[in-house]
């Protein structure tokens, strides 16, 4: 099975996920590997997390939990949203949870493929 998917993309929106995650989290953790006909990658943090309310909301375009209008102490409120359409884009979802432990797992999962494009790289 192969894991079809644009590089560059895919590369954007972990980008977006790993740079809250760094930005609000402090320690960054990524993990991957396959469950069923998925691929996951998981990228942990050690911040506060997101109120549970706000988990889905955090995905809608120029959402903010951090209400101050500085770029300083915050983004656009675009990167998750990106991150999301592009993973969706591609069969796929992202999805957010807080830890027991504190901080916060985003699950990127990406459907495997039994065939392969050739405008596209494949991943075995």
């Amino acid at each position: 099975m192969n894991l079809r998917l644009r590089p560059q993309s895919v590369r954007r929106a972990l980008r977006n996920l790993i740079d809250n995650a760094e930005r609000y989290g402090g320690m960054v953790d990524a993990s991957y590997g396959r469950e069923n006909d998925h691929a996951f990658i998981r990228i942990t943090d050690n911040g506060s997390g997101i109120p549970n309310a706000d988990l889905e909301q955090v995905f809608e375009p120029y959402f903010r939990l951090e209400k101050s209008r500085s770029r300083e102490t915050g983004g656009t409120g675009l990167g998750l949203s990106i991150a999301r359409t592009i993973i969706r884009a591609h069969g796929g979802d992202i999805s957010l949870a807080n830890r027991a432990e504190g901080g916060l797992v985003a699950t990127v999962m990406l459907p495997l493929e039994t065939q392969s494009s050739n405008n596209e790289r494949t991943m075995t």
